[in-house]
């Protein structure tokens, strides 16, 4: 579980950005929102509901591409940059409830992470064990668990190389710009993963 959280994805890239751009405490409450998401894909690939998703191959795709365009929102968002702060002072971030918000809206937007909850988690499984739905909720929980502690990793090490602190007149709007370019870098890497598998 750990290999696959540390596999470079959507979440890892945008949790970087994040956390570059305005700081540890802005990257934690969209983490927040992650976990938030995986934890409800989590659930329905439990109760069944991401293997239906998955047979609907114009629904799946719907999501992926969905995800594509939030992506590219949240990158002309950026790109649009807003007033400079006072030298010498971080940009103020977005209110924490937007940042998880954001986090949580990319998260179910990435419907990846129940493409692996419903096809690795019934492989972990033993029904000789006990209920196989109680032990995929075991394995659901100990993966959130994983997801919870490399998110923070790289929030924390993101938010202690943030270069917003050393803004200087002009710098504000070239890292608006490297935000921006980066999360379409994101969407175009999502979207040809899209394609790839339609």
């Amino acid at each position: 579980m750990a290999l696959v959280e540390l596999t470079p994805g959507p979440n890892m890239g945008y949790l970087t950005i994040v956390a570059s751009r305005w700081g540890r405490r802005a990257g934690l409450a969209t983490v927040a929102g992650v976990t938030l998401g995986l934890t409800v894909y989590m659930l329905a690939a439990v109760a069944g509901l991401g293997a239906i998703v998955m047979r609907i191959a114009w629904l799946y795709a719907l999501l992926q591409w969905a995800g594509v365009g939030f992506l590219l929102w949240l990158a002309f968002e950026a790109w649009r940059g807003g007033p400079a702060p006072p030298l010498g002072h971080q940009a103020e971030p977005p209110a924490r409830g937007r940042l998880f918000t954001r986090g949580l809206i990319a998260n179910l937007l990435n419907p990846k992470a129940a493409v692996f909850y419903v096809v690795l988690l019934p492989g972990f499984t033993n029904p000789a064990r006990g209920d196989p739905v109680a032990q995929a909720l075991v394995l659901g929980a100990i993966h959130v668990a994983v997801s919870i502690t490399v998110h923070t990793a790289i929030v924390l090490a993101a938010g202690s190389m943030s270069l917003a602190r050393w803004e200087t007149p002009g710098f504000r709007r070239r890292l608006d710009q490297a935000v921006a370019g980066g999360l379409v870098l994101i969407a175009l890497w999502l979207a040809w993963q899209t394609f790839q598998s339609t």
